[in-house]
């Protein structure tokens, strides 16, 4: 019987168990169903038109000289004197004198060659006087006769001429060697390294200093083959120079200690082949007078130095300026359009014709008119349902934010002048003349700090505000401010 128990009760019990289940799945109740929709989300707007876009080309490169040369002496002879200018980095002017060779071998076969031109004038003198008398000779003896040209004394009168004129050749030679013993600088310039000094005995063939011209500099900048066809450079052919005298604007910047410092140049001339290890095209910008005290506290910019350029490129005509974070998989944008019942997002595939890190410049794909997603959305959907608020709304309510509390006074209702948000930045757009547009960059960053600011994030309003502010009054520019 004990045994009959031990193994009848746990089965029973599992029974029981199973039966309550069984009984607990067939009279539970079915969970209300419900089904989900996305709630709309609010996104800022812009409704886009046609403009030109300025091209800024980047690049960077270092300072060189136009013109470097070696300064070697024509004659021997020991080194008596040197200029306090022929030192490293040292300035001289065209026809300095920045050393001075030992002058007295010269000077000594100077009077040699003047009394050996003295004496062969003399004898070119009684020639020709010989021959004259000669002739009249001749002509009492032998009228109507001609004479020989050895009987005119043609021969000897040639070589006398010819004595003569080697005699002079001697004297300009020993001139131009005396000339030579000053080493003059062949135009302004800078001295790069040295090599002599006073006592040193030097001659033809000695290397002297390294020098190089101060009146242009030059910076050799690498584009690549889509940057060159930005640029407004004419295709230079066989026969035809390479220079262009009135090529592209270029601006150098060099940082150094915190400073910022700037130049103004041109685009002279294109390389005539691609770099075969980076595929890349060279084109040489040159600055006048780098050494010259052109600005008050900017220093010169000196051969070597590292600096950043910004080309000035090909103007796009009628092209779309939008933030390039908004380039979705680099091929498309979020537009906002209606479906009779609302705002949804719509997906636009477009064709970029120019993009830097800020902007993207669109050519094809868009409409004047359509209104530009700038929120960003994340997992965005066709189809998928928002509430649009026009970008002039939503800067106007976003200063109201970033203004200190003291300054915001009471609330103002819609009805009143200028009473609401939209209708102050309607007001503050309207006074922005059509002929100065807002920059590109600007009108990113303040893009970016509206979209902050719909997140939550309102930190980024205040200098956006303030930058708009700064720009306008740079450009004269009166805002309406808020009582």
């Amino acid at each position: 019987m004990k045994r009959a128990l031990q193994i009848l009760l746990p089965i029973v019990i599992l029974g029981v168990a199973v039966g309550i289940t069984a009984l607990m799945i067939i009279f539970r109740k079915e969970p209300p169903r419900r089904e989900f929709q996305a709630p709309p989300r609010s996104v800022v707007v812009r409704e886009l038109q046609r403009e030109d876009y300025q091209i800024l080309l980047s690049s960077q490169g270092t300072v060189r000289a136009r013109t470097t040369s070696t300064l070697i002496p024509e004659v021997r002879g020991r080194i008596v004197a040197i200029s306090p200018n022929f030192r490293e980095g040292g300035f001289f002017e065209e026809g300095d004198v920045l050393g001075q060779i030992d002058r007295s071998d010269y000077e000594t076969e100077l009077i040699v060659a003047e009394a050996n031109y003295a004496q062969a004038e003399l004898r070119l003198a009684e020639e020709q006087a010989r021959a004259d008398q000669a002739k009249r000779d001749w002509e009492r003896l032998n009228p109507g006769q001609p004479a020989t040209r050895l009987t005119l004394r043609e021969p000897q009168l040639r070589q006398a001429a010819a004595a003569a004129a080697s005699a002079e050749a001697r004297l300009r030679t020993a001139q131009v060697n005396l000339d030579r013993t000053s080493i003059r600088a062949p135009f302004a310039g800078r001295v790069l390294s040295k090599s002599v000094d006073v006592g040193q005995f030097v001659s033809p063939g000695n290397q002297l200093a390294r020098i190089y011209a101060v009146d242009f500099a030059e910076v050799r900048l690498p584009l690549t083959a889509t940057q060159f066809s930005y640029l407004d450079l004419p295709a230079i052919y066989r026969g035809e120079n390479p220079n262009y005298t009135e090529g592209p604007p270029v601006r150098l910047s060099w940082t150094v200690a915190g400073d910022t410092h700037r130049w103004r140049g041109r685009i002279v001339r294109s390389e005539g082949a691609v770099d075969v290890r980076s595929r890349q095209l060279f084109v040489v910008a040159q600055v006048r007078n780098p050494y010259g005290r052109t600005e008050s506290g900017r220093p010169p910019l000196k051969v070597g130095s590292f600096v950043e350029a910004e080309i000035t490129g090909r103007v796009l005509e009628d092209v779309f300026v939008v933030p390039r974070n908004l380039i979705r998989e680099n091929s498309y944008v979020l537009l906002v359009d209606s479906n009779g019942e609302g705002d949804v997002l719509r997906r636009r595939d477009v064709t970029l014709v120019w993009e830097t890190d800020e902007v993207a410049v669109i050519g094809e794909g868009l409409e004047v008119g359509d209104m530009l997603c700038l929120t960003q959305v994340p997992l965005a959907l066709e189809e998928y349902p928002v509430q649009a608020v026009a970008e002039s709304t939503a800067l106007a309510e976003a200063e109201v934010q970033a203004a200190p509390v003291e300054r915001r006074g009471p609330p103002r209702t819609a009805g009143g002048a200028g009473g609401g948000p939209g209708g102050f930045m309607a007001t503050v757009l309207a006074a922005i003349p059509a002929e100065k547009p807002l920059p590109a960059e600007l009108k990113t960053r303040i893009d970016a700090a509206m979209a902050a600011a719909q997140s939550g994030d309102r930190s980024q309003m205040r200098p956006a505000m303030q930058e708009l502010r700064a720009w306008a009054a740079a450009n004269d520019i009166d805002l309406p401010g808020r009582n």
